[in-house]
C-alpha cells in the first residue's frame, strides 16, 4: 500500500505542476490584454485631441461589469462550457481591438466610445470565466489558486513594460498588442481544462442576476457600511485609472507605461502576505490602512511635479499595492467571512463587484470627467495639481466615516 502511495505521488506531482502552469499561463495572458491598453488609453487620447471623451471610455468598464458579467456570466453558467466561452469571447474581442486604433480621432472619438464598450462587455466576463476554469480545475486543491492569480498580475506588469519600452505609451497601437495577446488568448483557450457549466440551482434566474440571497446580507449594519464605504472608495479609483497615465505624463516621465506598472508590482508584493495580515490583524485595520493610503496617494500626486518633487509622483504610484490590497483584496476577504454562513459566497462576490467597479467606478469616471473638464485642453503638472486634492479629500472623508461607523464582528462570530 505504501508502495502504491508513493507511485501516486510521484506520478500527481508533476501533473499538479502542469496544471498549475497552464492557469498561470492562462491568468497572464487574460491580464495582459486588460493591462495592455487600459493603463495608459487616458494619455493616448489626451495626445490624439479627445481628452474629453475619457471620463466616457472609462465609464464603459463599470458599464460592461454590469451587463456583460451578469448576463453572459450567466448564460455560461448554465448553457455554455467556460472554455468555449472563452474562445469566443477573445476571439471576437481580439477583432474589434485590431479596429481600435483606427477609431482614436477626433472625428470617430464617439464611434470609438461605444466600440470600445461592445468590447469590454465582451471581456468583463471572461475575468469570471478564467477564475472559475481555475478553481474548477483546482478542485480541492484551491490553495494553488492565488499562485496562479498572482500571474495576472505579472502579465499586467508585463504589458505596461512592453509598452513602454516599446515608446508606445501615447500610441493608439496599444490596442494592436492587446489584440495579438487576446487571439493568442482565444487560441490557447482550445487547451483549456474543459470544465463543465454549473448545474442549475433552484431558484430562478431573476433571482440570481439580482444577488436576491446576497442583499440579505446588507441587514447586518457592518457589512452594509463596508459597502457603502467601497462604493465610495471606487469613486477616486476610477479617477486613478482614467487619469494617471496623462498625469505622469505631464511630469515629464517618458516611459508611462513602465512607470505605471510600478504599481502593480507593489501589489504583487502584498498579495500574498494578504491572508496573514488579515488572520493577524482583522478586517478593520487593513480596510482603514486602505483607504488612508488612497488620501495620501492623492495628495501625493496633488504636490508631485518634474522637477524636485518627482520623487512625490512614484511614490504615489508605488503605493498602489497598499491602495488596492489593503483594501479591495481584504475587502474580498471579508466578503467572503461575511457570506460564506449563508452559502451564497458567489453571489455576494459579484454583488461587491457590482458596486465597485459597477456604480463607483461610473460614478468616478463621470465625476472625474467633469474635474478633467476644467482643466486646459493640454494641462500642465500645476493644472494637474488642483484636480487631484478633490479625490484626496474625499478619501480621508471616507476613511473617518469608516473608523467612525464599522464595527468587525466576524471576527467574534468566527470564534463562536
Amino acid at each position: 500500500m505504501a508502495v502504491s502511495e508513493q507511485i501516486e505521488r510521484t506520478i500527481a506531482a508533476p501533473t499538479d505542476g502542469w496544471l498549475t502552469g497552464r492557469l498561470s499561463a492562462l491568468m497572464f495572458l487574460q491580464f495582459f490584454v486588460w493591462g495592455a491598453w487600459t493603463v495608459t488609453l487616458g494619455l493616448v487620447m489626451q495626445t490624439v485631441g479627445i481628452g474629453a471623451l475619457i471620463g466616457n471610455a472609462f465609464s464603459v468598464g463599470p458599464i460592461a461589469s454590469i451587463v456583460g458579467s451578469f448576463l453572459i456570466g450567466m448564460a455560461a453558467a448554465r448553457y455554455v462550457a467556460p472554455r468555449l466561452l472563452m474562445v469566443i469571447l477573445h476571439l471576437i474581442g481580439g477583432a474589434l481591438l485590431f479596429v481600435l486604433p483606427t477609431l482614436i480621432t477626433p472625428q470617430a472619438g464617439g464611434t470609438f466610445v461605444w466600440v470600445l464598450l461592445v468590447y469590454m462587455v465582451l471581456y468583463m466576463p471572461t475575468v469570471g470565466l478564467a477564475n472559475t476554469i481555475a478553481l474548477k480545475s483546482f478542485g480541492e486543491r484551491t490553495d494553488r489558486f492565488p499562485f496562479a492569480r498572482a500571474f495576472g498580475t505579472v502579465g499586467w506588469i508585463a504589458a505596461g513594460l512592453i509598452v513602454g519600452w516599446a515608446g508606445l505609451s501615447a500610441s493608439p497601437q496599444i490596442f494592436t498588442i492587446a489584440a495579438v495577446a487576446s487571439i493568442a488568448l482565444g487560441l490557447y483557450s482550445f487547451t483549456l481544462p474543459n470544465v463543465a457549466p454549473d448545474a442549475p440551482r433552484d431558484e430562478g434566474v431573476l433571482r440570481q442576476v439580482l444577488c436576491v440571497e446576497a442583499f440579505s446580507l446588507l441587514k447586518q449594519r457592518s457589512f452594509l457600511v463596508f459597502i457603502v464605504c467601497a462604493t465610495l472608495i471606487s469613486v477616486p479609483l476610477a479617477m486613478y485609472y482614467a487619469y494617471a497615465s496623462p498625469y505622469v505624463g505631464a511630469a515629464g516621465i517618458e516611459n508611462v507605461g513602465g512607470t505605471l506598472a510600478i504599481g502593480q508590482m507593489s501589489e504583487l508584493a502584498f498579495m500574498f502576505s494578504m491572508p496573514w495580515l488579515y488572520r493577524r490583524f482583522g478586517v478593520k485595520p487593513l480596510l482603514l490602512v486602505g483607504m488612508m493610503a488612497w488620501a495620501l496617494r492623492y495628495a501625493l500626486f496633488a504636490i508631485g511635479d518634474g522637477g524636485s518633487g518627482l520623487w512625490a509622483v512614484y511614490l504615489g504610484v508605488a503605493l498602489h499595492g497598499v491602495c488596492y490590497d489593503f483594501f479591495f483584496v481584504a475587502g474580498a476577504i471579508y466578503t467572503g467571512t461575511i457570506a460564506t454562513p449563508k452559502g451564497v459566497n458567489a453571489q455576494a462576490q459579484g454583488m461587491l463587484t457590482l458596486f465597485t467597479y459597477g456604480v463607483g467606478m461610473l460614478l468616478g469616471s463621470q465625476i472625474g470627467a467633469l474635474l478633467y473638464a476644467q482643466l486646459p485642453a493640454t494641462p500642465d503638472i500645476a493644472d494637474w495639481h488642483s484636480m487631484w486634492w478633490y479625490p484626496a479629500i474625499a478619501a480621508a472623508c471616507i476613511a473617518v466615516l469608516f473608523q467612525l461607523t464599522f464595527k468587525d464582528n466576524s471576527r467574534a462570530r468566527t470564534a463562536v
